[in-house]
């Protein structure tokens, strides 16, 4: 029998992906989308999955009794509740939002399977963000949180809401405690599709050059595609449980910008510190990356390195790409995007 699987947030980069796996395994997708919203389907027209997705409309800030109702008529197997503020610069601006949607969202969600049937299956969408100042590199399962923006103070509530639902009311209910993940569906605003936007318009001289925060930022970047893979599995355990999606290996945004200036054939040399600090072609001396220090965050987490062993023995899940692959995935995409624009 078919299943019927239910994503929040199907129009972001890891919807489209997401709903692109299942489709592909068989289910029957649906997806939620905001009322009178305006955002985009290209992601899932460029995977080429939209006309095979059934769409329902809620907002996790509507009423309970709406959500409750959405749900009532889907009759999903699986709920993978993807729907999020998930842009951590835009929670310190918007912490009520990012609140309403990323903590107490989940929390109706979780409510709508406990009273309407418990047998629903669901899927958290946790994030790194809740480590920030992590005490311990690599973090694991058990490493304690430490969020440092408003949207991991609203994940680490989605996180333990969760667990709370599955100890004491017995629901299937699982995080994924999942670190950066990318791809040419990405977001503009996240810094990963900004280096690679622009590095793309600098190779067909659309742009001059690239204006970043902090270079020495380390993140653990993997494919999204990789990713929802993981999310899949997690909810095919014999027992529900939470598990860390990620690469294991840190990288500096310094090293992500080498990465996509190489895609178009030039090398970056860099010169000065902190805000002064200069990047320059060592071909032509023209300076192709500035710093400012209105990109930096008004506080940066520490290292975050995940650690996957627990998903790759259990789940049987390990990323497959590596990040010079990814890199030159997004950067070619956008050359052909800017190309024919």
């Amino acid at each position: 029998m078919e299943k019927i699987a239910l994503i929040t947030g199907i129009r972001g980069q890891d919807g489209a992906y997401l709903a692109k796996n299942l489709l592909e395994k068989g289910y029957h997708v649906v997806g939620t989308t905001r009322p009178n919203s305006e955002a985009p389907q290209y992601r899932l027209k460029e995977l080429g999955v939209l006309d095979s997705i059934e769409f329902a409309s809620f907002d996790l800030r509507d009423d309970f009794e709406q959500i409750y109702s959405v749900i009532e008529k889907v009759k999903p197997d699986e709920i993978y509740n993807l729907a999020a503020q998930s842009f951590v610069g835009a929670s310190f601006e918007q912490p009520i939002l990012t609140s309403e949607v990323d903590a107490i969202g989940v929390t109706k969600l979780l409510e709508v399977i406990r009273k309407l049937e418990p047998s629903i299956k669901f899927y958290q969408a946790s994030t790194s963000e809740m480590f920030g100042n992590a005490k311990f590199v690599p973090q694991t399962e058990d490493t304690p949180f430490n969020p440092r923006s408003p949207y991991g103070v609203a994940k680490v509530y989605g996180y333990w809401i969760t667990q709370n639902y599955r100890e004491y009311h017995d629901i299937f209910a699982c995080s994924g405690i999942l670190y950066n993940h990318e791809s040419p569906l990405r977001g503009m605003e996240f810094v990963t599709r900004k280096i690679t936007s622009t590095v793309a318009k600098i190779g067909l001289d659309k742009a001059e050059n690239l204006t970043l925060g902090n270079l020495d930022a380390k993140r653990d970047w993997g494919f999204a595609g990789d990713y929802v893979e993981g999310m899949w599995r997690i909810l095919q355990t014999e027992k529900p449980d939470d598990f860390i999606l990620s690469t294991g290996q840190a990288n500096s945004v310094r090293y992500f910008v080498e990465n996509a200036f190489n895609v178009i054939g030039k090398t970056i040399v860099w010169e000065g510190e902190g805000i002064g600090e200069k990047g320059y072609c060592s071909e032509t001396g023209k300076i192709l990356v500035n710093v400012s220090s209105k990109f930096y965050r008004p506080s940066e987490t520490n290292q975050l390195v995940g650690d996957s062993t627990k998903a790759k023995q259990t789940l049987g899940w390990e990323p497959r790409m590596k990040l010079t692959e990814l890199i030159k995935l997004m950067v070619d995409y956008d050359l052909k995007q800017f190309k024919n624009s």
